[in-house]
C-alpha cells in the first residue's frame, strides 16, 4: 500500500534528480536533499526538496532569477539555512 507521503517522496525524488545540478549552480546553496519542511525553526511532517544555504537572504535583495522558486513541478521546496559544509 502506497502512502500519500511515499507518492510525494517519489516524486521528489524525480524533482531533485531532474533539478539538483541546477540549483546546485546558484549561489550559497551548498546542497540539495528530500526531507521534511521547517516551520519557524520547527520540523513538520511535509515532505519537501529541501534545498540548503550558507545563509539566507531576504528576497527583496535578491533578483528574481537568484531566488528559489517555493515549489518546482508541483514538488514543495524548503530553504534551509545550515551554514558551510566542508567534507574532509
Amino acid at each position: 500500500m502506497t502512502t500519500d507521503a511515499q507518492i510525494s517522496i517519489d516524486a521528489i525524488r524525480v524533482v531533485k534528480q531532474a533539478y539538483e545540478s541546477q540549483l546546485m549552480a546558484m549561489a550559497n546553496v551548498v546542497g540539495v536533499g528530500i526531507g521534511f519542511r521547517t516551520c519557524q525553526g520547527v520540523r513538520t511532517e511535509d515532505p519537501a526538496l529541501v534545498v540548503m544555504v550558507s545563509h539566507k537572504i531576504p528576497p527583496e535583495l535578491l533578483a528574481p532569477e537568484e531566488r528559489i522558486p517555493a515549489e518546482i513541478d508541483g514538488v514543495p521546496v524548503d530553504v534551509q539555512e545550515v551554514g558551510q559544509i566542508y567534507s574532509q
